[in-house]
């Protein structure tokens, strides 16, 4: 009898449904052991004179702490650099209810440089970009602001869509939980297992992003129900692994049972952590069978010339949702708050309706901000 969720439902179901032993899985759990004794059996002895003792490392944890010590090298020897770039408010006319930001993007035909355009080796990978240092950020963006005029040289808008996320994996809950609940990698599997051992989700240790039938059903019926039959595509969503022959004997984390239960119907019986975590978990799987978020993305590049002859040009984007649809429900949070904000400024950003030709002759303000970037040196050197 197999069952992937421990519910009363599931496993009468299951007891109904008995069938031969798959010999293949057997030799899988079978290799599972062999692989534990080769590699965790060895390594457990060193991290408990290295870390702990009482450690256990199996085959997981084995690749792990590889892993680990890999990237400390590779941090060991890298060293701190730094490029500019260069960001500025304009206005059309004298209207400052329709300013807008634009970023500095090419100065005299060649791509300012970010940090995707460093190599290994620290060196920019093309000479077909332009680093800007301190000096160079400072200049441009006092010269735009003084007395360069900036003409709109193209205008191009295209179609915005946004696809769901798909339901939970344990590292995908992990990196959830810390963003939006402020819980450490442990305490979410703490809070986790709670729910699970109480009956309110599946197994959270798994890596399947596969919801089965039934689940299916449940959460694309909230979703109709609480949002309308518009937020729901004509088909469900599957979010199959792409890895052949994945050993998936979990379904993702999701609210156990065949129908869901709401945030509202248990939130007399949890409490705290507990009823955070049962929400984010029940928002991720409803949304996961949710339409796609649509809209506009409009895209303005400005030219102008410096005083020493220098062509630069400024690119601007901002984005109009029409439709929200999976974001009515749940929207994945971002590691880094400065960024969640710019992003979410450029999704829900309209900017002024604009066409080529239109000049400005002046900017609203200047800014030369700084960016860091590693580079690699030699592995004696820290920082």
């Amino acid at each position: 009898m197999v069952f992937h969720e421990i519910t009363k439902a599931a496993i009468v179901r299951a007891a109904k449904e008995t069938r031969q032993l798959d010999t293949r899985l057997v030799d899988a759990q079978e290799t599972r052991r062999i692989l534990d004794r080769l590699y965790g059996y060895e390594v457990s002895p060193v991290l408990w004179r290295k870390v702990r003792q009482g450690l256990s490392a199996g085959r997981v944890q084995s690749v792990a702490t590889r892993i680990v010590v890999e990237r400390e090298r590779e941090r060991m020897a890298f060293r701190a650099a730094s490029y500019w770039d260069v960001e500025g408010d304009f206005a059309p006319g004298s209207s400052a209810t329709q300013t807008f930001t634009a970023r500095l993007s090419v100065v005299d035909g060649l791509r300012v440089a970010t940090g995707r355009d460093f190599g290994d080796d620290g060196a920019l990978k093309s000479s077909k970009v332009v680093h800007l240092d301190q000096a160079a950020a400072h200049l441009i963006a006092n010269a735009v602001i003084d007395d360069t005029a900036v003409t709109v040289t193209d205008v191009a808008e295209k179609p915005y869509t946004r696809r769901p996320y798909a339901p939970f994996t344990t590292s995908t809950l992990q990196q959830e939980a810390s963003r939006k609940l402020r819980l450490s990698s442990k305490n979410a599997m703490r809070v986790a297992q709670r729910l699970y051992e109480n009956g309110y989700i599946t197994y959270m240790r798994t890596d399947s992003t596969t919801l089965s039938e039934a689940a299916l059903t449940a959460a694309r019926g909230q979703a109709r129900d609480m949002y309308g039959v518009e937020y729901v595509p004509d088909s469900p969503r599957r979010y199959e692994k792409k890895v052949k022959n994945a050993q998936e004997a979990h379904e993702a984390i999701r609210p156990a049972g065949d129908t869901f239960r709401t945030p509202a119907q248990v939130a007399g019986e949890l409490r705290g952590e507990e009823f955070a975590m049962y929400e984010l978990i029940w928002k991720r799987t409803v949304a996961s069978q949710m339409a796609d978020a649509r809209g506009s993305t409009a895209t303005v590049k400005l030219g102008g010339t410096l005083a020493d002859g220098r062509v630069v040009e400024f690119s601007a984007s901002g984005t109009v949702i029409t439709f929200r649809g999976f974001l009515a429900a749940y929207e994945e949070g971002r590691d880094d708050d400065s960024t969640a904000r710019a992003l979410a400024a450029d999704e829900e950003r309209r900017l002024p309706k604009l066409s080529v030709g239109y000049r400005w002759t002046c900017c609203a303000r200047r800014r030369a901000d700084t960016r860091r970037r590693l580079r690699p040196d030699t592995p004696k050197q820290h920082w």
